[in-house]
């Protein structure tokens, strides 16, 4: 052992550049690993410092049992104040409202309002900037909405009250929780709450005095009574501490790559030095073990130096996250995790690095020891590999192929069962292997060839030049390309795959639905004037609904609860169609689902239960889609079952579905909570959430993309020592500095080429076999911009990585070069 050390400090000494070119891509690992935690990190603890509390005020704390039957509401609460001994009893709760963000109208994502009490030590919901609102007309709102629409302590917002008019508050504080979703949440004293109307949610109880046991008594089964201590240090919501932690495994997972064929580059290049050990007498054991330890050493370098660079890419990351979008949708914004890390995540980085780069390291330093002392008097470029090695090697990779071809065939041909799905998983990680692993000293310089010779027909020799030297040293360019592959292959599949599934949904979902509905936002009664806006040239036919809530018992005899709507037997049939040609006064049309659970079918009478006024029994005379009625389980014709609720609206062919609501809304600007959403509008909301998805996924699938493109840098690296002779000699022969520079990168465009491209292909064909093992076929289809977008940001990093390769092929002089050689 202290033999191999000497060996591994004498090496690190002598040639430290080449010594650490391995750890390059374990320092973006290490660094985008610590920026997951992070960043992580940061995220939880906004969000859980935001959470509301037990108030320091409050003894104890009554929650309903799990999975109980047990309900809160202000009769518990008074149950709970008559207990002797209980001073107050304080009901955390929660309440829906509408406030007037969005060009002063109510959204269809109603905001959630924390009811708070105006005094200290009984309050729930943190505070970040400002105080707690004090009066009646005073607001606290979420960090997340305050970012998104620029509100600071003394802005004045609009709220809708309980009859849907506009009231004034000013929001006096910004909580430090966030919103997820669109979803804004506030808090209001209970003056503001009583005039915003709406029936608040009991979440909990705070009690102030009393005892446990005699109010659980009082309460009876399904709730629980606990020390108000006890729930301060329940464990809080950590969800959001692993979003990140995949992604940045899978960066590190592929720096292992990377590192692992940059130690058999670096290895190759000391093979005449490690024969001449070998024929001094020195064993294979030392040998093996002092590229061990020189590894561990750039290993605990890559990981000090990845744990320091950690915080910037975590506060890189966040700003961009907040400049996406993304931050809002995970209810975080302004994040500002710590620019260095802690002493504990320094010592995970060195350690984690040191042992990646020792397993990286065993492979190519089993694989060095083994070289023959009669490899001294022979040069690296003049041996070949064994060819019946490369015969087994081609065979295995074939049988490989083959094998995720057959799993392929099985899959599809098993569509729409499990099976098919492990089947494509397992063709999938079988072809990665045998394409691009045993394959890929073969298939990497095909490509390579491939794209050189349609390049060189507009960039000239260096090209050719270029897929030259990547067929020159195939394994190290198929080591250097499959981290590359690999992640534009997630990244591709994983964009299409939910793309062509989105597309599906919209095109076969056989959903109809109305092209405008006008509705109350917080379910309130519509007046004349809504069912007379609706009333314009472009519109084909209109259906005002009066819903009322009842209850039915279906064929097991199991109670579920229904809506009923009623409505005007000429508008249901002008609005349906054929569907409803029979539908008159005495007749009901069902849900589909619906009919399936009462057991109804055409012809027969059915009872609607629970109706105001009494239960209605009423002859089927067909069914329609619950999607093409806004979900109503039953339309009888009677427009006094209850109060206008709402209009479906039918437009002509052609016809704006914006220009539409815009004219709508004017005509209804003193309803602010009346909505008008169209069916444009839905599904351009669903494809913004989409697109956020798959922006988050390349997003954090860049992360591997980054450590691969390091391993274009440093292959250069070792490419441009292996050929100074090779490059002085073109200098030699009238080369100038620029094309040898041009060459360099050339080179590492057409890498970067190769794996984009390929694994794109690669991806692209696997999204396709996923869909067809749930057995539907589709034509690709993905955000386009975003990919194309992504593929040239992985040229422009190559390039940005071979600049320093190119640089130092550009600095060799004849002379020297030639001497050297």
């Amino acid at each position: 052992m202290p033999t191999s050390l000497r060996l591994a400090v004498a090496e690190f000494r002598a040639r430290p550049g080449r010594a650490v070119l391995p750890g390059i891509a374990l320092v973006v690992g290490v660094a985008c690993l610590l920026a997951s935690l992070m960043l992580s990190d940061a995220m939880n603890r906004a969000v859980n410092d935001g959470s509301p509390v037990v108030p320091p005020d409050v003894d104890l704390v009554v929650r309903t049992v799990p999975y109980e039957r047990a309900v809160l509401d202000q009769s518990v609460a008074d149950k709970v104040a008559a207990v002797p001994g209980v001073r107050q009893v304080l009901p955390a709760r929660v309440l829906e409202t509408d406030l007037l963000l969005q060009d002063g109208r109510a959204s269809e994502r109603r905001t959630r309002a924390d009811v708070e009490v105006d005094r200290d030590g009984l309050r729930r919901v943190p505070i970040l900037d400002g105080r707690s609102p004090a009066r009646d007309g005073e607001i606290a709102i979420d960090r997340v909405t305050a970012y998104q629409r620029g509100l600071r302590p003394g802005a004045s917002v609009k709220m809708a009250d309980a009859a849907g008019k506009p009231v004034d508050v000013v929001v006096r504080g910004i909580t430090k929780r966030g919103a997820t979703g669109d979803e804004p949440r506030i808090v209001v004293g209970e003056g503001l709450a009583a005039r915003l109307g709406g029936t608040p949610d009991f979440l909990s109880l705070h009690v102030v005095g009393g005892d446990a046991a005699a109010i659980a008594q009082a309460l009876g089964e399904g709730y629980r009574v606990d020390p108000a201590a006890s729930v301060r240090v329940e464990p809080l919501d950590d969800e959001l501490a692993v979003v990140f932690l995949p992604f940045s495994i899978l960066a590190l997972a592929t720096s292992v790559f990377v590192a692992s064929a940059t130690f058999r580059a670096v290895y190759a290049q000391r093979q005449r030095h490690t024969a001449l050990l070998r024929c001094l007498g020195a064993h294979r054991g030392p040998l093996v073990w002092a590229n061990l330890l020189e590894a561990l050493l750039t290993g605990a370098v890559a990981g000090a130096l990845g744990a320091v660079l950690g915080g910037t890419v975590a506060w890189l990351l966040a700003r961009l996250f907040d400049a996406t979008g993304l931050s809002a949708l995970l209810g975080a914004v302004e994040l500002s995790p710590p620019l260095l890390p802690t002493v504990g995540q320094l010592v995970l980085g060195v350690s984690v690095a040191a042992v990646l780069s020792a397993f990286a390291a065993v492979r190519p330093s089993l694989a060095a020891a083994r070289i023959s002392p009669l490899a001294a008097l022979r040069t690296s470029e003049g041996q070949t590999p064994d060819r019946a090695v490369v015969r087994r090697r081609r065979v295995f990779g074939v049988v490989l192929v083959g094998a995720a071809a057959v799993m392929a065939v099985l899959g599809v041909l098993a569509k729409g069962s499990m099976a098919a799905i492990f089947l494509i998983l397992f063709s999938g990680i079988a072809a990665v292997a045998g394409l691009f692993g045993v394959l890929g000293p073969v298939v990497v310089p095909g490509l390579g060839r491939i794209f050189g010779s349609v390049a060189s027909r507009f960039g000239g020799a260096q090209w050719k030049l270029a897929a030259a030297e990547v067929r020159r040293v195939p394994q190290r360019s198929a080591s250097v390309a499959m981290p590359l592959l690999l992640a534009a292959a997630m990244v591709t599949y994983f964009a299409v795959t939910v793309g062509s599934a989105q597309r599906l949904e919209d095109e076969f979902s056989n959903e109809p639905r109305p092209d405008a509905v006008v509705v109350d936002s917080g379910g309130r009664a519509l007046d004349a004037r809504a069912a007379a806006a609706v009333n314009r040239p472009e519109v084909a036919g209109s259906v005002v609904l009066h819903t009322a809530r009842g209850s039915q018992v279906d064929e097991e005899g199991e109670a579920f609860p229904t809506t009923v709507a009623g409505a005007d037997p000429e508008q249901v049939r002008a609005f349906l169609g054929g569907r409803a040609d029979d539908f008159r006064p005495g007749t009901v049309l069902l849900d589909e689902f619906t009919a399936r659970e009462l057991g109804a079918v055409v012809g027969q009478p059915v009872t609607l239960d629970g109706l105001p006024g009494g239960a209605r029994t009423a002859t089927v005379v067909g069914t329609v889609p619950g999607t093409l009625v806004d979900h109503v389980d039953a339309i009888i014709a009677d427009t006094t079952l209850a109060p206008a609720s709402r209009v479906l609206v039918k437009l002509r062919p052609g016809a704006d579905p914006a220009a539409f609501q815009s004219a709508v809304r004017a005509g209804l600007k003193d309803a602010p909570t009346v909505l008008v959403n169209t069916k444009a509008e839905a599904n351009a909301q669903n494809q913004h959430y989409m697109d956020l998805g798959i922006l988050m996924l390349m997003v954090l699938l860049g992360l591997s993309v980054a450590v691969a493109v390091t391993g274009i840098g440093t292959a250069l690296t070792i490419s441009v020592q292996e050929r100074r002779k090779e490059m002085a000699l073109r200098r030699a022969l009238g080369v100038t500095r620029g094309g040898l520079q041009g060459g360099v990168l050339a080179e590492a465009v057409l890498l970067a080429l190769v794996g984009v491209l390929g694994g794109g292909i690669f991806g692209l064909v696997y999204a396709e076999l996923t869909l067809l093992a749930f057995g539907v076929f589709a034509w690709p289809t993905a955000s386009l911009v975003p990919l194309l977008v992504g593929g040239l940001g992985v040229v422009v990093l190559a390039v940005l990585a071979a600049f320093g390769p190119a640089r130092g092929a550009s600095r060799i002089r004849p002379a020297a070069g030639l001497a050297a050689g």
